[in-house]
């Protein structure tokens, strides 16, 4: 995909877990007076967190922030302004996408990176020092910007741990127990509530004192079947321990995300040198894998399937023109002039960056079309010729044939072209990210389409001598006009 060159723009910052929304407020409204002092910025607007029904969940310490700019505005130098305001707040993890960007990434790959590795592994410390390890790797790597380990902190909780031998000695039910204590410590959801078109959730849950006192959960009394009573320390080893804020699983496995987006470089390029230095400099125990995610893979699994429908689409083509041409020499001939016509393409795409984008490969399959129709055109002229006209196969025959097809092919050519000039001179403006260098690849491949039809292929054909016979109502006509014969004169 090509970098969109949007005036709307969606900017990700992400502090640790656990900061609360005071902190968040005060760091989002000091960014928007910022980011509205730069020339150029029409207005700004964020949201932080998201509530529990949302479409995206997330907790207080994520916040959304949208600028856009004005159409009149220098478009890079404005980037590049908002660009460095954000990243004057080095403590947190930020990006800036354009909106059509950001949303691209996120159906392609549920992330907004263009790169994800995926470590996968059972030991959260583990993964973590992998995860870490992998991003030292991919620091190195020419290209990489915006890196990022997923956030994953140690947070306080409380954790009971019931002792076997004193819950079978009182006759407890360990699982009844656990029930119970979660429902007085986290709560329970007990039914809902409904006024006034509203509703309001009901839960069951102990008294505050036992949300985050471990001695009165201690001394909390137990009912044991016996009818006697034992304080829960009695049963339960119950301390405050640190453990993750937020365990993600993928494939039944345990995994955390190492992301980052590509600069300077084209994706392709920077995937590859990232999955190679992976590999071959990380150490992954026994149990631990990566996994290489993101905006590349999708486009390496399209390009597998568009690879295998154009051989299967290739193979129907060379198919019919056998149908019509009858002959393999002439198909295998007009195929193998093919890429050469293409060539002024790949030139056309090196001007304008040498990334072969989308809309490079519109404009490839567009120079193919105009190309093989002018091929075939041309020898189906020339069958014409030789077939339908007497015209005896020769130099003569293959100059005829192209210069009555000159017109035809020089008026594809000239009206195509002149069709794209101003997409080439209005240049590389936002809303022209696709149509600029398709342009270019068109313009390009053109030229050399053009010269292959009315040179190239010409000259093959006479090299390769004649695939056809005349008609017998072509043979005996030339064969009247070579002993002066004429049928008017025929006595019967």
């Amino acid at each position: 995909m090509p970098k969109f060159r949007e005036t709307d723009f969606l900017m990700h910052w992400v502090e640790k877990p656990g900061i609360g929304i005071d902190a968040m407020d005060r760091i989002t409204i000091r960014a928007s007076d910022e980011l509205m002092a730069v020339e150029g910025v029409r207005n700004f607007g964020s949201h932080i967190g998201r509530a529990e029904i949302a479409d995206e969940v997330v907790r207080p310490n994520f916040t959304e922030l949208w600028i856009s700019i004005d159409n009149s505005a220098d478009y890079d130098r404005t980037v590049a302004e908002v660009q460095s305001v954000v990243d004057g707040y080095p403590g947190l993890y930020r990006d800036l996408l354009t909106y059509l960007t950001e949303r691209i990434k996120e159906v392609l790959t549920g992330t907004s990176a263009s790169i994800v590795v995926r470590v996968y592994g059972p030991n959260l410390n583990q993964l973590r020092a992998t995860a870490r390890e992998a991003a030292s790797v991919m620091e190195d790597v020419e290209g990489v910007a915006a890196l990022k380990v997923e956030p994953q902190v140690l947070v306080p909780q409380i954790t009971i741990r019931l002792r076997p031998d004193a819950v079978s000695r009182f006759g407890l039910n360990p699982d009844a127990l656990m029930r119970a204590v979660t429902t007085l410590v986290n709560g329970t959801p007990a039914g809902e509530i409904y006024e006034e078109q509203k509703i309001y959730a009901v839960a069951v849950r102990g008294a505050r004192a036992l949300h985050s006192n471990v001695s009165s959960l201690r001394e909390l009394i137990i009912d044991t079947p016996s009818g006697a009573q034992v304080p829960l320390g009695d049963v339960a080893d119950i301390a405050i321990m640190p453990a993750p804020n937020h365990i993600r699983r993928e494939g039944a496995s345990r995994c955390i995300d190492v992301t980052c987006n590509v600069a300077g470089r084209d994706l392709g390029s920077v995937a590859k040198d990232i999955e190679n230095a992976v590999l071959a400099k990380v150490n992954f125990p026994k149990g631990y894998h990566p996994e290489f995610l993101g905006e590349y893979a999708e486009a390496k699994a399209s390009h597998q399937r568009i690879l295998l429908l154009s051989v299967l689409a290739v193979a129907a083509i060379l198919l019919v023109l056998y149908v019509d041409f009858q002959s393999w020499r002439l198909v295998l001939m007009m195929a193998m002039f093919m890429p050469l016509a293409l060539l002024g393409g790949v030139i056309g795409a090196l001007l304008v960056g040498g990334v072969v984008s989308l809309g490079s490969l519109v404009g490839f399959v567009t120079v193919l079309g105009i190309a093989a129709r002018n091929a075939i055109m041309l020898v189906s002229h020339y069958r014409h010729l030789q077939m339908e006209e007497g015209k005896p196969f020769g130099l003569e025959l293959v100059l005829r044939g192209a210069e009555e097809r000159l017109a035809p092919i020089l008026m594809t050519a000239l009206t195509t072209g002149l069709a794209l000039v101003p997409l080439v001179v209005i240049g590389d403006v936002p809303g022209q990210e696709i149509e600029y260098p398709m342009a270019f690849v068109i313009l390009g491949g053109i030229v050399t389409s053009t010269l292959v039809n009315l040179f190239i292929l010409p000259a093959a054909y006479l090299l390769q001598g004649s695939p056809y016979m005349r008609s017998d109502a072509c043979n005996e006509a030339e064969k009247f006009r070579h002993t002066g014969l004429d049928r008017g004169r025929l006595e019967p």
